[in-house]
């Protein structure tokens, strides 16, 4: 039962929308302008530098608050003893030798899924990158900067933020196995990486066809 409240709990933290919020105290429909995506990328091309890092701060605080609390949870040793005879922990245990580190990865899946599918958006969402990086933060912090440096390195050079984000998580798994290896670790990576992916196969679209808007481009309507 406590494994099911971290993980509706970051659900529903995930799912608030900061950019959109941010929007609308500046009187816009986020969901109405240019790509429609409630992300930092979008409200960067719509309401400029000031709100797009504001929005993405926030939305990466959500992943890492989600595994903070969990850590703080299932690092007490306490946490475990209603799990003795069976139950969610339980049965972690019996599956994996890090039921900790399974436990933070599903918190910060569910807070992924959360962004992505909002329940005071009619589950509807963004792409999850910057709630993923938030997550590595707390997760994986060696990769976290990696992930975030590969992203930043392979945006500046192709202009298209798009892109730096399938380059950079398509390689999390990768990097997850050669610098944290830890087999949950590597399989909730390879994870995050899927949901990243599926999200961006418009953009992929977008980059074969050469129709994507690169970074900083103005939004239609803006």
């Amino acid at each position: 039962m406590k494994i099911l409240i971290l993980i509706v709990a970051s659900f529903v933290l995930g799912s608030i929308p900061f950019g959109v919020i941010i929007a609308k105290a500046k009187g816009v429909d986020l969901k109405k302008i240019g790509s429609g995506n409630i992300g930092a990328t979008n409200v960067l091309r719509s309401l400029g530098k000031g709100a797009a890092l504001l929005t993405l701060l926030g939305d990466m605080m959500k992943g890492t608050a989600a595994v903070a609390i969990a850590r703080a949870f299932v690092s007490d040793p306490g946490f475990y003893a209603s799990y003795a005879s069976g139950g969610g922990a339980g049965i972690l245990q019996s599956i994996t030798s890090n039921p900790q580190a399974a436990i933070e990865g599903l918190v910060g899946l569910s807070a992924i899924l959360g962004h992505n599918f909002s329940m005071f958006l009619r589950f509807r969402g963004g792409k999850g990158v910057a709630t993923s990086l938030g997550v590595l933060v707390i997760y994986s912090p060696q990769v976290a900067i990696l992930t975030l440096i590969i992203w930043l390195v392979a945006a500046l050079i192709t202009k298209y933020s798009s892109l730096g984000a399938i380059i950079s998580f398509g390689l999390l798994p990768v990097n997850v196995f050669l610098f944290d290896p830890v087999r949950i670790k590597v399989l909730i990576s390879a994870m995050i990486a899927l949901l990243i992916l599926v999200r961006h196969i418009g953009n992929i679209e977008s980059l074969i066809k050469g129709t994507e808007r690169k970074i900083g481009e103005r939004a239609r309507g803006s």
